[in-house]
């Protein structure tokens, strides 16, 4: 682990490979004469031999004889080449040993220290490196330092060294706020979170319109179980004030939509898009989320202006941020157009309008999108009867990397299942499932089309595999304890099941809706009330308001019960489950 960490710090601090320290030290003033100069071109020469060793011994010797800076920094460089950690940091404390006012030196001592795991080691270099930071720039090195201490082995070591360090500055009005966050970053990753969001709340009284305290809340917000309400208060509070910062609201954003709260993200994402109307990238994400809560119309508008602003815009200014999410590499290349027209063309086809979908899929000419595009264009097909065509269609995408068979078989699922031609993607995904064994997201593919064809003993054997091979599938605890409920069949167990589901993924609405559904069938109204209103409220999905529905009319609260049902209508008026419900209980709408 520690030659990767060393080859990435080498990667980073290098000589441009055409640079040999031989043409870097030229200044006039250097301490080099002819000899030394000439001892450094023999040790390049033994460099390209493939002899690091003796290559090093020759650039100390002359960085120690000179105090030249050029030749301990190569001296840094080669131990880095050679991973070699050890010579790595002799060389550097030699550098700071010779040229004490040296920034570099002690900014790759500090970096080799961190990157080898030695943080029992930081202290000292840590506060030199305060020492001589300029005042108006010593915050933002705060800001920096917890990185240092990330991997560290014991973090909770790393954290009282980090507080060591940071004590000068803590209670100092220009730097308490970074160095409070900065401690608090660092007891977050000791795992004391409560430690943390005191700290946090500290830093966001002292400045209540710094952007620090709110981010450090965020990522407490987005850790591991249990979330602290108290974390996304003070996020709250932040972006009530006027002004706040879009990255901060758009961090929140990520948040909630990773935790499927999809309502409250697209809220959020309207006030950026009012407050910042010529940003591009919270128009396309407001579009997405939009099409999760079946909005096609909506999400047509929005992704329209993301398309006019993009068209029109100059490149942003340094250090903007336009909310941009580069993480699935939507905006990377074209600057999100291709991202754009398939959002479209779902939209259109969410709204029957082949036509148009078809016209949004002909703008993209992108081989990496290949799959995606014919998928979308099989899945028109399909929809018009022409099945046979359909799966031809994704059948002949060329498979350019050894994954792309997996995916081909995934996509013709995929469309079969869009017509629910249930038979024929239960064979497709039995072939993948021969043809890739152990592979869970494909077994729990198959588990739910043979559910559709209630196999439901196959179902609940290949859920258990999934269970068996990844104990942390959440997904596959809350289908087996969702179809328990669903057919009214051992219910303490498959509320147990659901429970580990929602222990696993605490804030996905379906699994909390499925938890409702099985209070529910045991009698518990009430509790089954407050889980699916909390479900609904976060993911107002039409399965979930068919749940909901059902209880608010089982419980007299009958012209609700309608206004629910309606609102899932107008968002997927096939739904099967809705259906189902209404001709149940014989209810018109």
């Amino acid at each position: 682990m520690k030659r990767r960490y060393l080859l990435a710090i080498c990667a980073l601090l290098v000589l441009p490979s055409s640079g040999t320290l031989a043409q870097a030290a030229q200044p006039a003033n250097s301490a080099l004469d002819a000899p030394l100069f000439y001892e450094l071109l023999l040790g390049e020469m033994d460099l390209r031999a493939g002899d690091a060793g003796a290559a090093y011994a020759k650039f100390i010797d002359v960085a120690r004889r000179t105090g030249d800076e050029s030749a301990f920094r190569r001296a840094v460089e080669v131990a880095l080449q050679a991973r070699s950690g050890d010579q790595a940091i002799a060389a550097a404390r030699a550098w700071r040993q010779a040229v004490p006012e040296s920034m570099d030196a002690l900014r790759f001592e500090l970096q080799i220290l961190a990157a080898l795991n030695r943080g029992g080691e930081l202290s000292e270099p840590i506060k030199a490196l305060l020492a001589r930071t300029p005042p108006a720039d010593v915050s933002g090195v705060i800001a920096g330092l917890p990185r240092l201490f990330a991997r560290a082995s014991d973090k909770r070591q790393a954290a009282e060294q980090l507080d060591e360090a940071l004590k000068p500055f803590i209670n100092a009005e220009p730097t308490r706020t970074a160095a409070r966050v900065a401690s608090a970053r660092g007891w977050a990753q000791a795992g004391e979170t409560a430690r943390a969001l005191e700290l946090a709340e500290r830093a966001n009284a002292d400045d209540p319109a710094a952007p620090g305290p709110a981010l450090l809340a965020l990522d407490l917000m987005a850790g591991p179980p249990p979330q602290l309400p108290a974390a996304e208060k003070l996020v709250t509070s932040f972006l009530q004030r006027p002004g706040a910062e879009v990255a901060v609201r758009m961090a929140y954003v990520r948040v909630l939509s990773t935790a499927q709260r999809y309502v409250e993200a697209e809220s959020q994402l309207r006030t950026v898009t009012r407050e910042q109307p010529s940003l591009p990238g919270p128009w396309l994400s407001l579009g997405a989320l939009q099409l999760e809560l079946r909005q096609p119309r909506d999400a047509d508008t929005s992704i329209q202006r993301f398309l006019q602003l993009r068209t029109s815009a100059t490149e942003p200014a340094v250090g903007a941020d336009d909310g941009d999410d580069d993480e699935d590499g939507a905006n990377a290349g074209d600057g999100g157009r291709t991202q754009a027209w398939l959002m479209l063309a779902q939209a259109a086809d969410m709204r029957g309008d082949a036509k148009a979908a078809s016209g949004w899929l002909d703008k993209i000419d992108d081989p990496q999108r290949a799959l995606e595009v014919q998928t979308r264009r099989a899945t028109l097909l399909a929809k018009q009867g022409k099945v046979r065509e359909a799966r031809t269609m994704v059948q002949q995408v060329p498979e350019r990397k050894p994954e792309d068979a997996r995916a081909k078989l995934v996509a013709e699922s995929t469309v079969l299942r869009e017509v629910k031609r249930w038979p024929d993607a239960h064979a497709v995904l039995v072939t993948a499932n021969e043809r890739f064994p152990g592979d869970t997201d494909l077994l729990y593919e198959q588990a739910m089309v043979a559910e559709k064809l209630a196999r439901t003993d196959e179902m609940e054997r290949v859920l258990r595999k999934v269970i068996e091979l990844k104990p942390d599938h959440h997904h596959a605890y809350n289908a087996l304890g969702y179809s328990l409920a669903e057919r009214n069949q051992r219910l303490p167990e498959a509320r147990e099941l659901i429970h580990k589901a929602l222990e696993l993924a605490p804030s996905d609405p379906f699994i909390t809706d499925s938890m409702g559904w099985v209070e529910y069938r045991l009698g518990n109204n009430a509790a089954a009330l407050v889980h699916l209103q909390r479900a609904y409220a976060s993911r107002p999905d039409t399965e979930i308001a068919a749940h909901l529905g059902e209880v608010l009319w089982a419980t007299g609260q009958r012209e609700e019960a309608r206004r629910v049902w309606r609102e899932g209508r107008s968002r997927d008026a096939d739904n099967e489950v809705l259906r189902e419900t209404l001709n149940r209980l014989q209810v018109r709408l």
